[in-house]
C-alpha cells in the first residue's frame, strides 16, 4: 500500500501525467459560480477528461508502484498542485520547495497562480526516494507521459513556491488541511417549506391510467431511463482492458484481478429526486442502491467514494439538504460496512431565475467498490432461457412516491421519497448473495428507476426474450409495475432447482413472490399483451440518441 504522504528531507518531488492547462482554471471557476444563461459559453473551457491518457497514467503508476522508488503518491484533484503538495506535506509533517517553472504546461504564458490552482486532469504528484529519479523517468518515458522533477522535500513546516527564480508564495502546510488549522464551519440550516408539503401526497389522488402500455412506452423512451449507450459508446470501452473478466450485462461493472480468483465490482448511483424529497433517506437510498448493484453482480460491498453536488451553502435550505445527505450517507455506510475512502464537494450549483436563487437538485453521487471472492460466481442480469421462473425478492408495497412515473408521466413534482427500510434492504441483499453463492438463480437485477416493469424489460433486452407475469391484486397495478419502492430484486430460477430455491427463501424469512416465467420474446402482464422485446429494444437503445440529435 502506498500512502499519500511526503517524508524524507531531500527526496525529490515529481509531477507526472498530463501537462497543466488553463482549462483547469476555468473548470475550477465554473464549479464555484452561479449557472446563468451565459454559462453555456464557459462549458468548452471546462477541463475534459481523456480516458486514453488516464489509462496510460494508471498503467504507468501501477508499474511504478511495483518498484521501491516511491515514498508517497497522490492524484491531483481540487486546487491542483496547491492541494496535493499541502496534503502530502502535512501528512508527512514536512515541507516542500516547488519550482513552478518546471511544471509541464500546455500554454506558454501561464501565470504562477494558474499553475498552482489548475485542475487539469490525469496528473499525479509523486515523492521519490533520492537516487531513484532515473528509474522513475524511464517508466514514464516508456508510457509516453510527462515526468518532471519540480521540487524537493524540506524539513518544513512551510511549502515554498518559486517561479522563474522568484518566490511567489509560502504557506504552512497544516493551515490548508482540515484538522491542521483550516476553518471548520457550523453553518445555519433550516428545513424548507416544501418538505412538509411533499409529505401530504396521497396515492389515491392519482387516477390509474386506462392503458398501461402507453405508460410503459413513455418510460422506456424517457431520457432518464432509456439506454445511455449513446454516451457510453462515445469511447471504445474495451481499449486496453485486458483485465476485464466479462462483458456480460450486470448491475455493476466487473473487472478481473489477474493472478487471483477474485474480481472487482464497481457502480455509481444517485437519484436526485429522492434526495430532494428527503435528503437523509434519499442519500441512504443512494448508498443502498449502490450496494444492491454490487450484490446483484455477485459481489460484497466494500467501500465508497462520493461526489456531493449542492447549491449555495450560505442558503440555509440548501445547507439543510447537505446536512441531511451526510447523515443518510453515514447511516447507510455504517450499516453496509462501507467506509468513505474519499470524495469531493461541489457547492454553488444554482441558477438565478426571476431574481430568485434556484439550486440544482441535491445530488450526492455514490461510487461503490465491491469484492467478488470467486469470479466463477459473478451474476448477470439477462434472462437466459424460455421457461425460467421469475421471482421478486423483497416486499411489494402500494407506493409511487418520487417515481419517474409520478414525476414525469403525471407531472406531480412533490411527493415523499419512495418506500425504504434499511433493515429490510440489508436482509434482502444478504439473501440474494446467498442465492448467487449457492447457484440457485440464473439472473439478478435490482428494481430502481422506472420500477419493476423497467427491470423486467432490461432483463429481456440482451437475448430478446420476454416475460409473462401476474401482478399483486392487493396493490394498484400502476404501483406494482412502475412504483420505485426500494429493497427489491428480480431473479430467475431454473425449474429443476425451484424446490431448493423455495426452501432457501423460506428459511431466509425475506419476502418473495412468484411473478411468472420467461417467454420467447412476448411481454404479457395479467394476460394483456404489451408487445415484443425486440421492438422495445430498438426504442430503448435509440431514444436518447434521437433526442440529442435533434
Amino acid at each position: 500500500m502506498i500512502s499519500a504522504t511526503a517524508n524524507g528531507v531531500g527526496n525529490p518531488v515529481f509531477i507526472v501525467g498530463s501537462a497543466t492547462g488553463k482549462d483547469g482554471i476555468h473548470g475550477a471557476a465554473f464549479a464555484s459560480k452561479d449557472i446563468t444563461e451565459e454559462s453555456v459559453g464557459d462549458l468548452p473551457a471546462v477541463q475534459v477528461g481523456d480516458p486514453f491518457q488516464e489509462k496510460l497514467l494508471l498503467e504507468a503508476t501501477l508499474e511504478l508502484a511495483k518498484t521501491d522508488c516511491i515514498v508517497g503518491m497522490q492524484d491531483m484533484g481540487a486546487a491542483g498542485i496547491t492541494c496535493s503538495t499541502s496534503e502530502m506535506s502535512a501528512a508527512g509533517k514536512v515541507g516542500m520547495e516547488i519550482d513552478l517553472s518546471k511544471v509541464p504546461t500546455r500554454q506558454a504564458d501561464m501565470k504562477d497562480w494558474e499553475i498552482l490552482l489548475s485542475e487539469s486532469q490525469e496528473r499525479m504528484l509523486v515523492v521519490v526516494h533520492k537516487g531513484k529519479e532515473a528509474e522513475v523517468k524511464a517508466i514514464f518515458d516508456k508510457w509516453d507521459l510527462n515526468c518532471a522533477e519540480i521540487g524537493v522535500v524540506t524539513e518544513g513546516p512551510n511549502i515554498v513556491f518559486h517561479y522563474h527564480g522568484e518566490k511567489v508564495a509560502e504557506v504552512h502546510a497544516d493551515s490548508l488541511v482540515l484538522g491542521g488549522g483550516a476553518p471548520v464551519y457550523e453553518r445555519e440550516y433550516k428545513e424548507p417549506a416544501y418538505f412538509k408539503e411533499f409529505q401530504k401526497f396521497d396515492i389515491e389522488s392519482i387516477d390509474e391510467p386506462a392503458n398501461l402500455q402507453v405508460v410503459a412506452d413513455f418510460l422506456l423512451t424517457h431520457p432518464n431511463i432509456a439506454s445511455k449507450r449513446w454516451v457510453s459508446e462515445q469511447y471504445d470501452s474495451m481499449v486496453g482492458t485486458v483485465n476485464m473478466s466479462t462483458n456480460a450485462p450486470s448491475d455493476a461493472g466487473i473487472v478481473n484481478i489477474k493472478g487471483t480468483n477474485k474480481a472487482l465490482a464497481m457502480t455509481v448511483d444517485c437519484n436526485s429526486r429522492y434526495v430532494h424529497a428527503n435528503p437523509e433517506e434519499g442519500c441512504a437510498i443512494a448508498v443502498s442502491e449502490a450496494a444492491r448493484n454490487i450484490t446483484c453482480s455477485g459481489g460484497t460491498p466494500s467501500a465508497i467514494t462520493n461526489c456531493l453536488n449542492f447549491g449555495n451553502p450560505y442558503n440555509p435550505e440548501s445547507y439543510w439538504q447537505f446536512v441531511g445527505s451526510i447523515k443518510g450517507m453515514s447511516k447507510a455506510c455504517l450499516k453496509f460496512e462501507t467506509p468513505v475512502t474519499g470524495g469531493n464537494v461541489s457547492f454553488y450549483n444554482q441558477s438565478v431565475i426571476d431574481g430568485k436563487e434556484v439550486p440544482v437538485f441535491p445530488t450526492p453521487t455514490i461510487g461503490m467498490l465491491g469484492i467478488i471472492e470467486d469470479k466463477t460466481k459473478t451474476m448477470s442480469l439477462d434472462f437466459k432461457e424460455k421457461g425460467h421462473l421469475i421471482f421478486l425478492i423483497g416486499k411489494t408495497v402500494n407506493d409511487i412516491n418520487s417515481s419517474e412515473y409520478l414525476y414525469s408521466y403525471h407531472g406531480i413534482k412533490g411527493s415523499p421519497a419512495p418506500y425504504f427500510d434499511m433493515e429490510e434492504e440489508y436482509k434482502m441483499q444478504g439473501a440474494v448473495r446467498g442465492l448467487i453463492h449457492d447457484g440457485l438463480i440464473t439472473a439478478a437485477h435490482d428494481c430502481a428507476d422506472g420500477g419493476l416493469f423497467v427491470t423486467l424489460a432490461e432483463m429481456s433486452f440482451p437475448r430478446e426474450l420476454g416475460f409473462d407475469i401476474v401482478t399483486d391484486s392487493e396493490v394498484r397495478e400502476d404501483a406494482f409495475l412502475f412504483g420505485e419502492a426500494q429493497g427489491r430484486v428480480v431473479v430467475t430460477v431454473e425449474n429443476a432447482v425451484e424446490e431448493e430455491f423455495l426452501d432457501y427463501m423460506i428459511e431466509s424469512k425475506v419476502p418473495f413472490t412468484l411473478l411468472g416465467h420467461v417467454t420467447q420474446g412476448k411481454w404479457h402482464v395479467d394476460d394483456v399483451p404489451f408487445g415484443f422485446s425486440k421492438d422495445y429494444k430498438v426504442k430503448f437503445d435509440n431514444a436518447l440518441g434521437d433526442i440529442l440529435s435533434k
